[in-house]
């Protein structure tokens, strides 16, 4: 099987048709056509085996993971979601490895109407990129920049819970797909609803993949802003307090990545429309701290005291 009927076989026979692609695979490019009065949302990001996913995971949950960490981050734009590109590179090509890779790439495209419009194969070391493409109403795309003294502090679902999974994979030997834990690391959850919800609300956004304490701090850097952070109101994943215990598994919400929930800011005069429309959002959201001038991130104790540990997040250099 050459790259021409791996591509045939396995991504060009998608089930999704989107008419605002006038040409998608099987050409030298794509084209595309944007709606009007929209801008358009890019983000591209590379997996690499045994960097960015274990060697030995399924298949489907690495297909649905390379889409998935793309789509946050048109969540935290608040983006919505339209095309992508992919390219693989593969030690061999294995069908069956392919095969399982598509169905979950596919599976978790199909939720949110987006369509492979491209991408490129060769042979190498097991290495995904994704680019996805996304529509946000002119003016309207949420940054990191946007954060003011006095705004209040969210973030979605639960977190720490991919790092709690990771730890079961490595420590324990766990393998159940079904587990939580485990399931909210191979196959995180973007939060797209969530982020369409938050236009014209949030001042500012980002998904916390690298740990929380450094995505805040990337919103706090670039709003040129400091923030005050409860750590009892934190929402730390259930099961992973009950496995591991709180400490360690509020360490693991405050350094680890992998969560894909977004952290977001609100400021007091939109806190009402906020709170109509979050019941629209596909999860919860926890308020957990306010955003101050000081340039400073303080995350505070129950009694009062600070988190003296080192929280930097994960960083690939």
């Amino acid at each position: 099987m050459d790259e021409f009927d791996l591509i045939q076989r396995f991504f060009a026979m998608q089930p999704l048709r989107r008419p605002d692609v006038s040409l998608g695979i099987g050409d030298d490019a794509a084209v595309l056509r944007v709606p009007d009065g929209q801008e358009l949302v890019a983000s591209v990001d590379s997996l690499v085996a045994g960097v960015h996913f274990i060697e030995t995971m399924d298949a489907e949950a690495v297909g649905h993971r390379a889409l998935a960490v793309n789509l946050s981050d048109l969540a935290a734009m608040g983006a919505e979601p339209a095309w992508a590109l992919l390219a693989l590179s593969l030690p061999a090509a294995d069908e069956g490895w392919l095969a399982g890779f598509a169905r979950g790439f596919f599976a978790l495209a199909g939720r949110y109407s987006v369509a492979l419009v491209g991408g490129n194969t060769v042979r190498g070391p097991l290495s995904i990129t994704v680019t996805v493409h996304g529509f946000v109403p002119r003016g309207m795309a949420i940054t990191r920049a946007g954060a003011r003294p006095g705004d209040h502090i969210y973030v979605t679902g639960e977190s720490g819970a991919a790092a709690a999974g990771l730890r079961c994979w490595q420590e324990q030997g766990m393998r159940d797909p079904d587990d939580v834990l485990l399931r909210r690391f191979l196959r995180p959850e973007p939060r797209v609803p969530a982020g369409l919800a938050l236009r014209g609300i949030a001042s500012a956004a980002i998904d916390v993949s690298d740990g929380f304490t450094a995505d805040l701090g990337h919103i706090l850097v670039a709003s040129g802003a400091g923030a005050n952070v409860s750590l009892e109101s934190l929402p730390l994943a259930a099961a992973a307090v009950e496995r591991f215990g709180r400490e360690t598994a509020l360490r693991m919400a405050l350094s680890s990545g992998d969560d894909y929930e977004l952290c977001f800011t609100v400021p007091p005069q939109r806190l009402a429309l906020f709170e109509t429309r979050r019941r629209t959002l596909d999860c919860a959201a926890t308020h957990i701290g306010e955003i101050n001038a000081t340039r400073k991130l303080r995350c505070v104790r129950q009694d009062g005291s600070d988190w003296a540990e080192s929280a930097a997040g994960y960083k690939h250099f």
